[in-house]
């Protein structure tokens, strides 16, 4: 009793409102769902005797769908005030919404086609519906009800997306907003980079001779101007310029 008590408190109020439902959907089926009227002929007189039948004493396939799904909520319920870590398709109100549905969908059938009952050549069976099975349709109603309220309270899941890694680009750093990049991969292209720039620095680069004054004359054989100082000539040097003067 300790462990359902706890159990109870986890849950929410939608889902507590769920659980009364489901419950109540449960046992409305040990109440009168269907009255049975026996005909007999007997000394050539007519004898009528009715009885009352409850879902189980007239279980069919639609009784045994509500049962399952009154079972399945409750289940639910349970895992879910156990915190165990499972998701539903469209959420669990959705799941309960269409459970309520399709409950009092087949209660509602029930009402219009009744079960057949066979009877033999000296006694007619006929079949009525009795309250119990009003009080079902009800139940599975608030079931509906219910799992609209859970619904409303869920927070919409958000959208899966494929995580695509940006590919890398020279020259380019990181974009404001791109996921963060892989430290293994990162720590890889590190690791390729200085493999590439030791083996650039450990290749020999050849040696280039130094030009020659006459390679760097200028085109056209034209002299260099000014001379160079061993190439100026003094005026002492000047031949007849004594003379001259």
């Amino acid at each position: 009793m300790s462990r359902l008590s706890s159990l109870w408190r986890a849950l929410e109020h939608e889902q507590r409102l769920t659980a009364l439902a489901a419950l109540g959907l449960f046992a409305s089926m040990f109440l009168p769902w269907y009255s049975k009227t026996d005909t007999l002929v007997v000394h050539g007189g007519v004898k009528a005797t009715e009885t009352s039948l409850s879902a189980f004493q007239a279980f069919s396939l639609v009784e045994a769908a509500v049962l399952l799904v009154s079972a399945s909520i409750l289940g639910m319920l349970f895992a879910r005030a156990e915190r165990r870590p499972f998701q539903l398709p469209g959420g669990d109100g959705l799941v309960v919404m269409l459970a309520g549905g399709w409950s009092a969908l087949l209660i509602f059938y029930r009402l219009i086609d009744k079960p057949g009952l066979q009877g033999n050549d000296r006694v007619t069976a006929t079949v009525g519906v009795q309250w119990g099975i009003f009080i079902a349709l009800l139940l599975a109603l608030t079931v509906l009800y219910a799992g609209r309220r859970i619904r409303g309270q869920e927070a919409p899941a958000p959208p899966l997306r494929r995580r695509e890694r940006p590919r890398p680009q020279r020259g380019h750093g990181p974009v404001a907003g791109d996921p963060p990049a892989d430290p293994a991969d990162a720590r890889t292209t590190v690791i390729a980079r200085r493999a590439q720039r030791e083996r650039v620095e450990a290749t020999p680069v050849p040696a280039q001779p130094p030009a020659s004054r006459a390679a760097r004359a200028p085109s056209g054989g034209r002299p260099r101007y000014p001379p160079a100082p061993q190439e100026q000539l003094s005026f002492e040097d000047q031949p007849g310029a004594a003379g001259e003067l």
